[in-house]
């Protein structure tokens, strides 16, 4: 029995480890698709429609390259190319690594301002519109005095753009914001950091906001929802509600016995048992970025409450890099996170798309009234495949007159 102890269940225990981690580095990088998906490549919108509008949603591409080769950027042109008058780009926070953009003497800043000035230039140079989001590096990585850190970023955004909604919510509001794209297709944003973040942020009159108490913006959400139950409703937010990934509580063998790559990818040291402790302490409480976080997780509840009352909603969030779709109670939930980064993503679960690559998420509305997501992403070396996935994004619309 001793012997049973002292060599085989650790024996057993490092081929446990063994096979995670060959099944994590055989499958990093190669998207995962829920068994009824595995064929999408040959599902297509019909013949008979036509392209009514497009949203692209590029989360957490604040490292971006400054030199004119980042994949991603040029990723965005060709869609805009496509797209054109008839298309949206909406950034979906942490624009700006790695805490926003600071005040003019921070050491930051020349190479904050510089990524702020490609997008802004991508976005001046389309004849669609483009959004800003915050998220928490945009608030100083949800440090006290984010709060003015989010401000700078927002005014400077306005002062070289023609539109007053090219930063939304305005003021660090926390929303929501409603923009009818076209006919039929809502566009709802809202300011989720607001929920986490420590310190100063804005509520009431005296901030710009419309309302005096956060209940008052549940009120005005379920309001914009029951109204619109006729329309496709697509939310944009940086923090996601469903996520395979790190801040839904998801490591890799690798982050468990050698913990401390998290401070350095160099930093190869072996501390099985005691490596674990970081792990399940963010999956058990969270850091303040985390779904298990006590405010996160608050938030999470109440928008999930409203959100399941409804059948059109497609909620699309960054924060996690990597590229995720989840059909929860008829709602789509996705992430599109790996905007200039890629981390691992967990597959399986609920997920029925996953993949760690650069990237972004794509919404193509037709005159049928079918919304289609695409996972468009940077090739592959020896491919030209730019569509990693597609998905017609199925929901159930209340008829206009009963909507009212």
């Amino acid at each position: 029995m001793l012997t049973y102890f002292l060599i085989i269940l650790p024996t057993l225990f490092l081929a446990f480890i063994l096979f995670s981690y060959w099944q994590e580095i055989k499958f990093k990088r190669k998207p995962y698709y829920k068994l009824s998906d595995i064929g999408w490549q040959r599902s297509a919108p019909p013949d008979s429609t036509t392209l009514v509008y497009s949203i692209a949603t590029i989360g957490d591409a604040g490292a971006i390259a400054t030199d004119g080769t980042d994949p991603v950027i040029r990723l965005l042109h060709e869609w805009q190319q496509e797209a054109g008058e008839a298309g949206t780009v909406v950034f979906l926070g942490d624009n700006l690594y790695p805490i926003g953009l600071p005040e003019t003497e921070n050491r930051h800043r020349k190479l904050a301002e510089a990524r702020l000035n490609i997008f802004l230039e991508s976005i001046n140079n389309f004849k669609g519109r483009g959004i800003f989001i915050s998220g928490n590096h945009d608030w100083l990585k949800g440090r006290p005095g984010g709060y003015q850190q989010m401000l700078r970023q927002q005014n400077y955004v306005l002062t070289n753009t023609n539109d007053p909604k090219s930063y939304l919510p305005p003021n660090g509001c926390p929303g929501p914001v409603a923009l009818q794209l076209t006919e039929g297709l809502l566009l709802l944003v809202i300011n989720t950091q607001w929920w986490v973040q420590r310190g100063e942020k804005p509520l009431g009159e005296a901030y710009g906001c419309l309302y005096d108490s956060i209940e008052d913006f549940y009120v005005a959400l379920h309001k914009v929802l029951r109204e619109n139950r006729h329309q496709r409703i697509v939310v944009a937010a940086h923090h996601p509600l469903y996520s395979n990934a790190l801040h839904g509580g998801k490591f890799t063998i690798k982050q468990h016995i050698f913990p401390l790559t998290a401070a350095h990818k160099r930093f190869y040291i072996p501390l099985p048992i005691f490596g674990s402790l970081y792990p399940f302490y963010r999956q058990l409480f969270g850091a303040n970025e985390d779904m298990a976080h006590r405010k996160y997780k608050k938030m999470r509840k109440r928008l999930l409450r409203i959100l399941n009352r409804y059948s059109n909603i497609i909620y699309v969030a960054g924060h996690d890099h990597n590229l995720q779709h989840f059909e929860i109670q008829k709602n789509h939930y996705l992430v599109s996170g790996s905007g200039s980064k890629t981390a691992f993503v967990k597959k399986g679960g609920r997920a029925t798309f996953t993949l760690e690559r650069l990237g972004f998420m794509v919404f193509n509305y037709y005159t049928n009234g079918e919304v289609w997501m695409e996972a468009r992403t940077v090739p592959e070396e020896g491919s030209t495949a730019a569509i990693a996935f597609r998905k017609k994004l199925e929901s159930v619309l209340v008829p206009q007159q009963q909507a009212v």
